[in-house]
C-alpha cells in the first residue's frame, strides 16, 4: 500500500473513532503518519496527528470539518459536512462582498450568471457555464428556467411557437443550431430555450440536430 492511500485510510479510520467515541484527543493513538479526529462538540474544529505530534485545529472561517478537506486543511463549505451532535462553529467575519471569509456567496439575489467565490476574505468573481445562472439553493449554477430567470435572457435565444422542419422532429423539445457548433439549443416543452454542450470532442450537426465527433465535423472549430 503506497503512503497517498495508507494516509487516507489512517484518516478515515481516525474520523470513525473520533465521532464514535465524541471524547476530547488527548495523545495521538499513532506516533507514524497523519491522522485526524473531529472536536466532539464544535464542527468547525478538529485534533490533528503528524507523527506522534497533537495539536488542535480550527477550520477557516465559513468551512467545517469532514477530513476530506476539499477546500482548504481537511474542511469543506458548510453545505457539504453533516456535523452531527457538533453543532457549535465560530461566528462570521465577514468582508465587503463575502458573509464568510470561505464560501460561495450570490452577487444579487436572483438571476445572475456569476457569482462570488470567496477565500480567505476575497471575492473572486466566477462564471457560470454559457447558459446558466447560480441557484444559491444548491450553490452552484442551473437552469434558468428554474430559478425565477427569463431564460431567453440568459440563453439569448426565442423559441418560436410553431417549429418547422427538422427541430419539429423533436417536438416538444425542438432543437436547434447555437453560434458555439459545439453546443445546441433545445426548447424545454417548446417553452424554455436551454443551452447544451455535447461534450469534449464533440460538435453538433445542423444538418441532423444531433452531436458528432469533431473529425467528422471539419467546419466546427471551438469556441475558446
Amino acid at each position: 500500500m503506497d503512503y497517498t492511500l495508507r494516509m487516507f485510510v489512517c484518516i478515515c479510520i481516525a474520523i470513525a473513532v473520533g465521532v464514535q467515541n465524541g471524547a476530547a484527543i488527548t495523545s495521538c493513538p499513532e506516533l507514524e503518519g497523519v491522522q485526524v479526529y473531529p472536536d466532539a462538540v464544535a464542527c468547525d474544529k478538529f485534533f490533528l496527528c503528524i507523527n506522534g505530534t497533537l495539536t488542535f485545529e480550527t477550520c477557516p472561517n465559513g468551512l467545517l470539518f469532514d477530513g476530506l478537506g476539499e477546500v482548504t486543511h481537511y474542511c469543506r463549505y458548510e453545505w457539504q459536512v453533516d456535523c452531527g451532535d457538533r453543532k457549535e462553529r465560530a461566528l462570521p467575519i465577514s468582508t465587503e462582498f463575502c458573509p464568510w471569509l470561505y464560501g460561495i456567496f450570490p452577487i444579487t439575489p436572483t438571476c445572475n450568471t456569476q457569482f462570488y467565490k470567496c477565500a480567505e476574505g476575497e471575492a473572486f468573481i466566477t462564471d457560470c457555464e454559457p447558459g446558466l445562472a447560480y441557484d444559491d439553493r444548491i450553490h452552484a449554477c442551473n437552469w434558468p428556467d428554474l430559478l425565477d430567470c427569463n431564460s431567453e435572457q440568459v440563453v439569448g435565444f426565442s423559441c418560436p411557437k410553431k417549429p418547422k422542419g427538422l427541430p419539429a422532429r423533436f417536438y416538444p423539445h425542438p432543437r436547434y443550431p447555437h453560434t458555439d457548433c459545439t453546443r445546441y439549443i433545445t426548447c424545454v416543452n417548446n417553452v424554455h430555450p436551454r443551452l447544451i454542450s455535447c461534450g469534449h470532442g464533440m460538435g453538433f450537426n445542423p444538418d441532423t440536430l444531433g452531436c458528432e465527433e469533431l473529425k467528422h465535423l471539419p467546419g466546427c472549430q471551438p469556441l475558446l
